[in-house]
């Protein structure tokens, strides 16, 4: 074992695990209120900083290959040191980013500011790569239950990260400044909380709480397994094409919604419902999720939320233009499905390996889901503008 993992001594394991979980647990609902109070403007900054609406979705883009990168870097640096390290780097990156897109919005520089979108995204792949720390410390028979708690944090930033981003840019407006830059400062604070957190919170670290009888070749600084190696696995391969799947359909269609709805009449709050109803089903019902997995199994739960998702498209590409209900419930299956086919698919690929095996597998897992979010949010635009909405949510059944 490595000085690394043996460095804290773990006198009460049950304990220790209940602190790390709440850890992990606070640091990404302190994560994605920054993130999302951020995202909830980069579209206005990018047009109003580029002097137009041809740029206003690069920003977007940016921090998703922000995360795509963190995936995979982040994942890497955790099997040199630990899960603590890891994240507590991809926290600071956030944090900076943030400092970086304020700098960007007083100098009126475009680069700037999407070099610190990049940096919020990779902050962000440290919110999403906590969930395997969190099942790192269960048995199999739990680590859905414990991915789903940690899964279920994000509800927090969903919830008060739009909003508390529009009361400090109101506060800061007030007092002669561009609003903008006081948006920006929620994820400077609630970000640089989550780094600090977990930096002083998140010990013994996760390697060291493991469930498993943990020897030299499963421990922070050990040599990985070639990947070719780990994807011949079948279970990886079911968990990577769950993940990955789900991501493309709920992009596909997520995307182009506020659009459609925009186009036949709705207006910003009817879209705004939408949209929350789609989040919440995201992430509010993540604890369910996880213990139907652990009760039921991941396969058969990745099979489920595969059949809510066709589902959701099914209703989305049946709605009449004015059907604000269909599609406010469409929106809200295309969410739980996804949660469903996220929550099974981290647990199965989080079983039946080492912890360098599993650390290896969920940064190039996570890299591919956010890749894979790229390009289907560039793609179904290209769709819409080729066969139009319908075809767009009738697209998916397929994947599904």
């Amino acid at each position: 074992m490595t000085a690394a993992t043996a460095s804290v001594p773990v006198l009460d394991p049950g304990r220790a695990r209940t602190r790390a979980v709440r850890t992990l647990f606070a640091g990404v609902g302190l994560g994605s209120t920054g993130y999302i109070a951020a995202a909830t403007v980069a579209t206005i900054v990018a047009q109003d900083l580029a002097g137009g609406s041809a740029w206003a979705g690069v920003p977007g883009a940016a921090a998703v290959l922000g995360a795509a990168a963190g995936a995979s870097l982040l994942s890497a640096l955790m099997i040199r040191r630990t899960r603590r390290a890891g994240l507590t780097v991809g926290y600071t990156a956030g944090a900076v980013g943030a400092v970086v897109a304020i700098v960007a919005v007083m100098n009126r520089s475009f680069p700037l500011f999407l070099l610190a979108t990049v940096l919020m995204g990779v902050g962000n792949s440290a919110n999403q790569l906590s969930r395997y720390a969190a099942a790192d410390m269960f048995p199999v028979s739990r680590r859905a239950s414990a991915i789903g708690i940690v899964v279920w944090a994000a509800t927090i930033g969903a919830i008060i990260g739009p909003s508390l981003g529009a009361l400090t840019g109101r506060m800061l407006g007030s007092g002669g400044h561009s609003e903008l830059v006081g948006v920006y400062l929620v994820p400077v604070v609630f970000v640089s909380a989550a780094a600090l957190l977990t930096f002083w919170r998140l010990r013994p670290d996760p390697y060291a709480l493991a469930d498993e009888r943990v020897d030299e070749e499963a421990v922070p600084g050990a040599v990985a397994p070639p990947l070719r190696a780990l994807l011949r696995r079948p279970a990886v391969g079911v968990a990577m094409v769950a993940l990955i799947a789900g991501q493309v359909v709920m992009v596909l269609i997520m995307t182009m919604t506020p659009l459609h709805m925009t186009e036949h009449g709705h207006d910003l709050e009817t879209v705004g419902l939408v949209i929350s109803a789609h989040v919440f089903g995201m992430y509010a019902l993540s604890p369910l999720s996880g213990r139907l997995t652990d009760r039921l199994g991941s396969i058969p739960v990745v099979f489920l939320g595969m059949a809510v998702l066709a589902i959701a498209a099914a209703l989305a590409a049946l709605a009449p233009p004015d059907g604000g209900m269909l599609i406010f419930v469409a929106l809200f299956l295309l969410g739980y499905g996804w949660n469903l086919g996220y929550v099974a698919g981290s647990t199965l690929l989080a079983s039946g390996l080492v912890a360098i095996e599993r650390t290896r597998l969920e940064g190039v897992t996570d890299t591919l889901i956010w890749g894979s979010a790229t390009v289907a949010s560039l793609s179904s635009g290209l769709v819409v503008a080729a066969a139009g909405f319908t075809t767009l949510f009738g697209a998916p059944l397929g994947a599904a």
